[in-house]
């Protein structure tokens, strides 16, 4: 046999190649992730004998020359949560998707107890580690979707992990806190594959703030954030700048996949640009006496100095500044201050705001202790926050108070561009100790507003120096925090004591950029403090001092559960962590660590089972007063998973003593142990509010140890006043929006020399006036930046003060918009260029059809579309230093309307309006995402309709064939509606969005009315009311009288039975397949009432033939069949789109590898099949003809019998089928059968007279099963019930199952990406159009007359009454029962 090991492959060729590989570590080369891969380097040498040539050599020591330590954390790689790619993410998994996976979700038994495969991993993980077997401290998962997370977790996301996943996070969880340098994974940075098996997943990488590899399929979640690593966010840590790719509309699980697939960047490129650079490293090496490869590239290893944008003029620009045009920033942070209250009000107040949202509450409990905050929404005692440790009170904030686009506005409109500080007051700083802060750099910086953001309790404003004149890599951060100044607790005061103001703090980088290097989180070494209502003039700039050591004294009481019993830990972690330190490879280790103190970074406390409940500080000394307002009794708080490791101590003492903490502060990035710190907030990230730090080693263990009561090195923190002055300027930049420039959006004037030589810097034109590249390629990226840097904060401090021509708020009017003379919109051809066609052609060698297109087209359509004019335009005038942005409506407006426009006839261009406005994406609202609703007829008149005696409609019946008849009599109205968006380039976050529009009468309707409740005598009552006129308008060759009435093949006589028995005048022809259409004539056809056939008829043997046959008038050709299988799954949840579904198989099987061949015989089938129709229809017939296919006809209404059977084809849509057939006569309705119906029922086709059936006056669906679970769905039923319009028609699916891969990709890259303005357009138009179209009544008559009228009254219960309303709760498992239940608790969906 072959031993991959030990045998060569080698390969006969003509000339001779060399290999030579290199294994490489992607964190060698700058990326967080441990990626290893072998690269091979394959040559051809000069001289073709010579196969030991050593070139790979060389090539190998510039790979490892190229080295580059990782500079950043995986935390810097992952988006802010307020980003709009993640709010989008949320909003999917709070919305339909994300609804019907947690559907599947909590219909799953208990895994614990099931016959599931990987239940042994999990067993198998928790005897290794010592959990026990129930314990679920983390999430308290249970069977049926019982969960209660940590408060920062992401529940939208929870709710769709199935129980092996959660039970996974669980054991990581435990195994970070089994670490004898423990760690809580809800504070620090963990990296963990849940669709990983619990046996082979670690629970952290070997280097800290690294992250694990990337794999195809994989599932990352990100406890500390409490949310899973998204697909963009596993490029980027590839080290593919994805905000560059010429991606579209790819899914999430798409994305991911393609990181897993990919090989990391900055590897490939060190790679490669060694093979082009080893031949010269090989000639400048054999130059040398000493040939040694290494020493000449460490020789040549200086780098160029990086060529500075920046002039000597700009170096002194701060300088001059200082001294002229700038303002004391001191009033500016008084007014920042006096907005705190209404910074708290308007800020996060619960994990699901985090993301740029609000609730839809007022309502918010709020823990009295650790001031963690909930809506009331979040919680729930099925699935939701843990609340059972915590005591908590309600608050509410009125929806004025808490809109955080009006209060971003106040900000706006206050904060200035750009700060400085004063020159003294940075060499003050600088001369502390030697400039520890390393500060002195920033003499030559300005600071310029990076963002404003949204925190818990809180507005964030950041100011950001930057290299190269502002546009390079940040040295120094200053940041204004406005709202709650600290965290603490409300328990024995009421919630107005609480701090409230402004404090900034500035911090340097250069300590971390700079040798000597610092790691991890730097902090503050000034800041400034305002209180609400306090004068400035009270208050000092604080800096940071070396910190001084002192002893103190902490004795425990009362041993209670420590954190690691809590989590389910057991004797057998401490003993397994002995034992592992005693094996020989660890021994070397251990012994020399156990003497350096340092045994508790192998092994635990003997003690380590128990915590003190209550800590006594005091001194060692009787004369440290600089430490007694430290000392005191702290008791250890209740709350549990919103505190570092659950360890907080509260000093009590007297309502007017300072509120002191005794914490854990975690090490994020967990390069050491977490530190107990004592502080005046809750939150260990408040940084400035830290009084004193305890020694590395000591645990809240030590306290209740007499050996380890006294602490010698405690690290207390410093803080001396010092006089900094901070300027703003009154800048010298103008912006304007001229109203007499219809296409002038604003204008940005005043710019410095030196900044229209950085944005015209790629420009190579000599003209005064350029055009800026801010869309096309790296150097737009880099334009986009500059203009970032210089014009994004004037300008939107211009539009905070209501100065721009059009409004910006949500609620600003819809503006009208004409085309110019000669144009129509939506018929552009140079703004939309049209794609190339394609035809049909049959490929001999493979015997099948294929697509093709003419030559060179693709070509000629890609540079059409690059040179399209773009919405927004971007022009500097070199010599008067003026930016103008100009602003092309027209150009949204044509996209808008094409939708519209496209394939529906050539009279509907000219029935299009449209209106656009300009639009702020951070005050856009969040879409609702309830389900959808059908309403009643109550309101409406009642039609009477003679049917066989004695039967008799009921009077919804009545009413419901009142709005069907107001329908096909085309009464009835509908606004149909397209979106085009289209985003600014920049930072600005603002769009255009353009709104065309057509009124139209709708010619469809669907009757939703529950089974049994009549669906099939409405139906014969509306073709009998209209029989009459329906005879009068038949006529020779093709217009028949009849009622065509499509039904799934087991309803066909059944409906023959109905209307024998309600209307038994009527003439029905009964179409059983294609042998009953051999029989019947022309005549027969155009003189019959009513003709029913299966919806599947195109499935019937030798009729799809007899289409094509009559078509082309006999000759001989070939006849597609059928399709089997579709050409694209539809996924109607959120696993297998927006998260994976398993590491196997993340698409769910809608990634099968012969989906583009399925496509292509959809749509060659499609093609074949509507020309066959259109000559069909052209074709001479006599009466006496027989045969004539069905598509041959016009109809005066078409009714389509359970019209969900042809749409819902998810394979739990099929499922749930198949049950529901065995309980009635229909029978199963194959996937092969309903592709039959939706070609028969030309859901492709958006020209309704190009439909295979044609009808006159209406198109009718009937059925029990609304399909509303999804817009979608709405969409595409809307479509089919007449052609009309709804929303993103464009766009459904049912076209993508036939386009070609070219297609597929620009449906994907053109597509514009769905803002929340235009997510919630759609999902209001849906509803509209089932308001409009469709209605579904009450099965039965007692509710009639009855009106429900709801009066809510407090009854406080005894004791007793509460006990037993707690064991009426049979729905609710006995350890959930509460007072505070609600109705959806019992609801397992």
């Amino acid at each position: 046999g072959i031993s991959k090991k030990d045998d060569t492959l080698v390969l006969q060729t003509e000339c001779t190649y060399c290999t030579h590989i290199v294994k490489v570590d992607t964190k060698d080369y700058g990326l967080p992730q441990t990626r290893q891969r072998t690269y091979m380097f394959v040559w051809r040498p000069d001289d073709d004998d010579n196969v030991n040539d050593d070139l790979g050599e060389y090539w190998e020591a510039i790979v490892h020359h190229l080295k580059s330590p990782v500079r950043h954390s995986l935390e810097s790689f992952i988006l802010q949560p307020d980003h709009d790619i993640i709010r989008v993410f949320r909003e999917a998994l709070r919305g339909p998707n994300g609804r019907q996976t947690k559907r599947g979700v909590f219909l799953e038994p208990d895994f614990w107890t099931s016959a599931n495969a990987n239940l042994r991993h999990n067993k198998v993980a928790r005897e290794k580690l010592g959990l026990d077997d129930m314990a679920r401290s983390l999430t308290k998962w249970g069977p049926f979707g019982q969960k209660q997370c940590p408060p920062h977790y992401w529940m939208e996301y929870i709710d769709c992990l199935n129980q092996r996943e959660m039970d996974l996070i669980e054991i990581l969880h435990a195994s970070a806190a089994r670490d004898a340098e423990t760690h809580d994974s809800n504070f620090a940075s963990f990296f963990w594959n849940v669709s990983q098996n619990a046996s082979k997943e670690k629970h952290r990488s070997a280097c800290p703030g690294i992250a694990g590899c990337i794999t195809p399929g994989g599932d990352f979640f990100l406890p500390h954030a409490g949310r899973p690593l998204l697909g963009c966010e596993k490029l980027l840590l590839q080290g593919i700048p994805y905000f560059r790719l010429a991606l579209g509309n790819e899914t999430e699980v798409q994305i991911g996949d393609l990181a897993g697939n990919a090989m990391s960047l900055t590897v490939v490129c060190a790679t490669m640009l060694a093979a082009m650079s080893c031949k010269q490293l090989r000639i400048e090496t054999q130059k040398t006496s000493h040939g040694n490869m290494k020493k000449v590239l460490s020789d040549n290893a200086g780098i160029a100095p990086r060529k500075k944008l920046i002039t000597s003029d700009l170096i002194n620009d701060a300088k001059l500044w200082r001294k002229s045009g700038w303002l004391c920033a001191t009033s500016l942070f008084e007014k920042l201050a006096s907005l705190a209250p209404d910074a708290v009000k308007s800020s996060i107040w619960c994990t699901c705001e985090s993301s740029g949202r609000n609730t839809l509450g007022t309502k918010f409990l709020q823990c009295k202790v650790c001031r963690v905050s909930f809506c009331r929404g979040c919680i729930n005692t099925t699935s939701g926050y843990q609340l059972e440790s915590h005591d908590t009170a309600e608050k509410i904030i009125t929806k004025e108070d808490h809109n955080l686009g009006s209060f971003q506005q106040k900000l706006r409109n206050l904060v200035p561009p750009s700060l400085v500080f004063d020159e003294a007051a940075i060499k003050a700083i600088a001369a502390i100790e030697k400039d520890r802060h390393r500060v002195l750099g920033l003499l030559e910086f300005t600071f310029t507003l990076h963002r404003i953001k949204r925190e818990r309790k809180k507005w964030i404003i950041i100011y950001y120096a930057r290299e190269n004149n502002g546009v390079g890599e940040a040295v120094a951060e200053f940041r204004i925090s406005v709202g709650e100044l600290k965290r603490e607790g409300i328990d024995n005061c009421s919630d107005e004591d609480v701090e409230l103001g402004m404090r900034g703090e500035l911090t340097s980088f250069f300590p971390a950029r700079q040798p000597p290097l610092v790691y991890g989180a730097l902090e503050p070494c000034c800041m400034i403090t305002i209180h609400d209502g306090e004068s400035s003039k009270l208050t000092q700039w604080m800096v940071k001092t070396s910190n001084t050591k002192t002893s103190l004294k902490l004795m425990g009481e009362n041993p209670m559960d420590s954190e690691r019993v809590e989590t389910g830990l057991t004797d057998f972690s401490a003993e397994s962590l002995v034992e592992n330190a005693k094996k020989s490879h660890n021994a070397k280790s251990f012994g020399p660590a156990k003497q350096r103190g340092e045994e508790r970074r192998w092994i635990y406390a003997k003690n380590w089972k128990n915590w003190p409940e209550k800590i006594t500080i005091s001194t060692v000394k009787d004369d440290s007063e600089e430490v007694s307002h430290l000392c005191g009794e702290y008791i250890r708080a209740k709350c549990r998973q919103t505190i570092n490791q659950s360890a907080m101590w509260i000093k009590s003492g007297s309502k007017d003593d300072q509120k002191l903490y005794l914490l854990i502060k975690p090490c994020t990035n967990r390069i050491g142990p977490d530190t107990a710190i004592i502080s005046t907030s809750i939150s260990h990230a408040d940084s400035s509010c830290v009084l004193a730090t305890l020694p590395r080693n000591w645990q809240p263990c030590d306290a209740l140890n007499p050996k380890n009561h006294t602490l010698t090195d405690v690290s207390t923190m410093n803080w001396v006043p010092l006089d900094v002055k901070c300027y703003f300027s009154v800048s010298n930049v103008e912006v304007a929006s001229p109203e007499k420039s219809p296409d002038v959006l604003v204008t940005v004037k005043g710019l410095r020399k030196a900044d229209v030589v950085m944005l015209c810097r790629n420009d190579g034109s000599s003209k005064n006036t350029v055009q800026l590249n801010v869309t096309q390629g790296q150097k737009a990226q880099q334009t986009v930046r500059v203009f970032n840097s210089l014009c994004v904060a004037p300008i939107l401090k211009y539009a905070a003060g209501n100065g721009l021509k059009y409004d910006l708020s949500p609620e600003s009017p819809w503006v009208d918009i004409s085309p110019p003379a000669g144009v129509i919109f939506g018929c552009c051809d140079t703004t939309i260029p049209p794609r190339p066609t394609e035809s049909w052609v049959f490929d001999q060698e493979r015997g099948t059809w294929e697509r093709q297109s003419e030559p060179g087209a693709s070509r000629r359509y890609y540079l059409a579309l690059r040179d399209a004019p773009e919405p927004f335009q971007m022009w500097l005038d070199k010599k008067s230093s003026e930016v103008t942005v100009k602003c092309y409506p027209e150009v949204a407006a044509h996209q808008a309307s094409r939708g519209l426009i496209e394939g529906r006839g050539s009279d509907v261009k000219n029935e299009i309006s449209v209106r656009f406005r300009l639009a702020d994406l951070t005050q856009q609202t969040d879409p609702v995402v309830d389900p959808f609703r059908v309403s009643n007829c109550d309101s409406e008149e009642m039609t009477s309709v003679s049917l066989k005696e004695p039967y008799k409609l009921y009077e919804r019946q009545q009413k419901a064939v009142t709005k069907m008849c107001s329908i096909e009599d085309g009464n009835t109205l509908f606004e149909e509606l397209e979106m085009s968006e289209q985003e600014m380039p920049g930072s600005a976050g603002w769009s255009l969005i353009a709104k065309a529009t057509r009124e139209t009468k709708i010619s469809g309707g669907v009757i939703a009315d529950a089974i049994g409740a009549g669906k099939t005598v409405i139906s014969i009552a509306i073709i009998v009311r209209g029989i009459e006129k329906a005879r009068h308008s038949r006529s020779f060759p093709n217009q028949s009288s009849a009622t065509l009435v499509v039904v799934p093949p087991g309803l066909i006589d059944q409906w023959k039975s109905e209307i024998r028995k309600f209307a038994p005048s009527m003439k029905v022809i009964s179409v059983y397949d294609y042998g009953s259409i051999g029989k019947i004539r022309v005549k027969d056809m155009i003189e019959a009432d009513v003709v029913i056939c299966p919806v599947d008829i195109l499935e019937s043997e030798g009729y799809m033939d007899n289409v094509v046959r009559k078509a082309e008038k006999n000759k001989k050709i070939y006849t597609p069949k059928l399709p089997k299988y579709t050409g694209q799954q539809e996924k109607n949840g959120a696993d297998g789109v927006w998260i994976p579904s398993s590491s196997a198989d993340p698409y769910g099987g809608a990634n099968n590898p012969n989906n583009q061949k399925r496509r292509n015989e959809s749509a060659y089938y499609t093609y074949v099949y509507l020309n066959s129709v259109e000559k069909l229809r052209k074709m001479e017939v006599d009466k006496q003809d027989k045969g004539l296919p069905l598509e041959f006809f016009e109809w005066e209404r078409i009714i389509v019998d359970e019209i969900h059977e042809s749409l819902c084809t998810t394979k739990d849509e099929l499922k749930l089928a198949k049950e529901f057939s065995s309980e009635n006569d229909s029978g199963f309705f194959q996937e092969k059968n309903r592709r039959a119906g939706r070609e028969l029922l030309g859901i492709t086709q958006k020209d309704v007279r190009r439909r295979p059936l044609l009808y006159r006056r209406a198109i009718f669906g009937l059925t029990g099963t609304p399909l509303l679970d999804s817009s979608s769905r709405v969409i595409e039923l809307a479509n089919l019930m007449g052609n009309t319009y709804v929303i993103g028609l464009s766009s459904h699916w049912r076209k993508l199952e036939r386009e070609s891969c070219r297609d597929i990709f620009l449906h994907n890259y053109l597509e514009p990406k769905q803002s929340r303005e235009v997510r919630k357009h759609i999902y209001s138009k849906c509803q509209d159009y089932l308001q409009t179209a469709c209605c579904r009544n009450k099965s039965g008559e007692e509710m009639k007359g009855i009106e429900l009228i709801t009066h809510t009254t407090t009854v406080p219960m005894t004791k007793e009454e509460s006990i037993l309303y707690k064991k009426s709760q049979s729905g609710i498992n006995p350890s959930k029962q509460s007072l505070s239940i609600k109705p959806e608790d019992f609801d397992v969906t």
